[in-house]
């Protein structure tokens, strides 16, 4: 199994690169979608994070009002460390499970989508890292006009993350994602191509 960490800073289009790597055949598996799995009602992270942030946090079932929570975290860098200490362990946790459920099927190419990859010093765990990346006014209009965002909600999650310069000369593919979606797709052919071939070495040396 050849093991793929996919990142990229938000509003990059990241999660638009998995599902053109899960139509060529990739095994994808999504940080996002296990964060909000981690924080469900009962569970050890939606309690403490109620118990942190209180009631204000909470929509009226009881489940996290995520942009109530998002505009807290993100305007302070001290708070969104301690929110990611509380979910992080519960979704490494989980993606290890389905790492291995992957590698026990024989599943050949396995994409682990991580926005913070880098900043949580993951990148020892992968055998390629494919960084997708736009430019801060692209990714900011994106927040806004798909995500129905505040400009200065959007800004303050841009700037809480690692630049993208630093990550793009620590990545070995950069999928630049700043035009159409035809340009994205080719690019994406391209590095799916390396990638299939880079697990091809790897199986032939029987490593």
């Amino acid at each position: 199994m050849f093991l793929v960490g996919l990142t990229g800073n938000i509003g990059s289009g990241k999660s638009t690169v998995a599902q053109l790597l899960s139509e060529r055949g990739a095994t994808i598996i999504d940080a996002d979608v296990l964060a909000r799995r981690a924080v469900e009602l009962g569970t050890e992270a939606h309690r403490a994070i109620a118990e942190r942030w209180g009631t204000s946090i909470l929509s009226a079932d009881g489940t996290l009002d995520r942009a109530a929570l998002r505009r807290i975290v993100f305007s302070d860098p001290a708070e969104l460390e301690q929110l990611n200490a509380m979910v992080h362990p519960e979704v490494e946790r989980m993606r290890g499970e389905l790492v291995e459920r992957a590698r026990q099927r024989g599943d050949r190419l396995v994409v682990c989508d991580i926005p913070l990859l880098f900043e949580r010093r993951m990148t020892e765990a992968f055998e390629r890292i494919v960084l997708v990346d736009a430019p801060r006014p692209v990714r900011l209009e994106r927040l806004v006009r798909e995500r129905g965002l505040r400009e200065t909600e959007a800004m303050d999650m841009i700037v809480a993350q690692m630049p993208a310069e630093l990550k793009r000369a620590r990545a070995d593919f950069v999928i630049d994602n700043d035009s159409s979606l035809t340009a994205l797709d080719q690019r994406v052919a391209e590095v799916w191509s390396a990638l299939t071939a880079a697990a091809e070495a790897v199986e032939e040396a029987g490593v």
